[in-house]
């Protein structure tokens, strides 16, 4: 069934378009989406998917597409995006080595072809649809599993090899979910084994490396337990409550460096099971794992908490990656998070916003709960660190440090914990 070039002449929210167009010499994958928001101007751009990395989610689902769309660096918001690439090798995600030849020559008449007849309005001169390109640090990568949780749905396990601006190379594991491929649910640093010697990822076996923090937004939410650094002086075992738990860096962390009992809720057993085999998560002596909707944990529990760190992202792809869920930001939710703490305790929670609104309504929400809201800028553009606390909690920031502290400072970076300001 051949297809008809005059449905690509308007804009349709949410329309997703895929097919294979025969080229002189080989065939070329396209795929076309229009933004589910309207825009003013109408703006079009392009993207040359990376060769081998065809069959990604990023680029071969509504999904992936979709976020590249909502997050693509142009002037203004796109009305459409254009994914160009060979068709994928495989119908699931499999196992690369990243090259970089540049995209066929004269490719401007067919984005033409692909582009709306808005895009032409207001033009003396036949537009140009920019070519953009996609860079990540990802150079090469191996699939060690595709599962698929009652909760979450498909989602994968690899391993990547970085290489940074600096050069320098690294070893990653890593979580994606297909609902949200280009956001990495959870990452751990790990270490080719030495008589492990191969090019080929798949080849090489790894060693985990569990006292480093790598998820960017990871190290600052362990720095905002810093403000109630004074009253966790002497406390052999203080107690934590993680809500999301993914690969579970974080709750090896809490309680392998800093001595915490903790307790981790994860909605989806599949994904528990999967940290259990590819990140060395367990059930022991002083991590507990529960599997159950967070929130729902959160108002039936009767523990009492020292800390409760809060990493759930909103479900809604339609939006674009953001944090925590709508769900959370309610009162009654976060009345429950307040009674779940001792006095002295502090509820850390990541926050991507969806929007400015979205924040200062969050901030807004949790100040009317919480006497102390602190915040961490992570700097990287994306999350922030909120940091909630009783009355007379935060003063513990000032004056000489506790023992807590000077151990903190060894296991996270002192300007995360010099960056916390009260914003109410």
């Amino acid at each position: 069934m051949s297809l008809d070039p005059s449905i690509f002449e308007t804009t349709v929210p949410s329309r997703y378009i895929t097919c294979t167009l025969p080229l002189p010499t080989f065939l070329l994958r396209a795929a076309v989406l229009d933004s589910p928001f309207a825009s003013s101007p109408s703006s079009t751009a392009a993207i040359w998917v990376p060769p081998g990395r065809e069959s990604d989610w990023i680029f071969s689902t509504f999904s992936g597409h979709l976020q590249l769309l909502l997050s693509s660096p142009t002037p203004h918001p796109l009305s459409r995006l254009i994914l160009l690439g060979n068709p994928p090798s495989s119908p699931i995600p499999t196992s690369f080595n990243s090259t970089s030849p540049p995209p066929p020559q004269n490719l401007a008449p067919l984005l033409l072809g692909l582009s709306p007849k808005s895009e032409f309005l207001g033009h003396s001169e036949i537009p140009e649809v920019p070519l953009l390109v996609y860079e990540d640090e990802v150079v090469k990568n191996s699939i060690l599993e595709i599962c698929e949780g009652p909760c979450v749905g498909e989602f994968l396990i690899e391993n990547v090899e970085l290489k940074f601006d600096d050069g320098v190379t690294e070893f990653r594991r890593r979580m994606r979910f297909k609902r949200m491929p280009n956001f990495v649910q959870s990452q751990m640093r790990i270490n080719p084994i030495k008589d492990s010697i191969s090019d080929n990822l798949d080849d090489l076996e790894f060693e985990l490396e569990k006292g480093v923090l790598v998820q960017p937004y990871i190290s600052p939410m362990v720095a905002g337990i810093a403000v109630i650094h004074r009253f966790l002086d002497g406390k052999s075992r203080p107690r934590a409550l993680c809500l999301g738990v993914g690969g579970g860096a974080l709750l090896g962390f809490l309680a392998d460096r800093l001595s915490f009992e903790v307790d981790g809720v994860e909605e989806d057993e599949v994904v528990l099971e999967a940290a259990k085999r590819h990140f060395g998560l367990n059930n022991d002596e002083f991590i507990h794992l529960f599997v159950e909707d967070g929130i729902r944990y959160l108002k039936r529990v009767a523990k009492k908490y020292d800390i409760v760190m809060v990493d759930l992202d909103s479900s809604d792809g339609m939006s674009g990656v953001s944090a925590p869920p709508v769900e959370f930001v309610e009162g009654s939710v976060l009345r429950a998070a307040r009674e779940v703490l001792r006095d002295e305790g502090v509820l850390v929670a990541n926050v991507i916003p969806s929007s400015k609104a979205f924040y200062e309504r969050l901030v807004g929400e949790v100040g009317e709960v919480f006497e102390e809201v602190y915040e961490i800028d992570v700097g990287n553009e994306e999350n922030l660190v909120l940091i909630a606390a009783k009355s007379g909690v935060g003063e513990g920031l000032d004056g000489d440090d506790s023992a807590f502290l000077n151990k903190l400072k060894l296991v996270v970076s002192c300007s995360y914990i010099d960056s916390i300001r009260r914003i109410r």
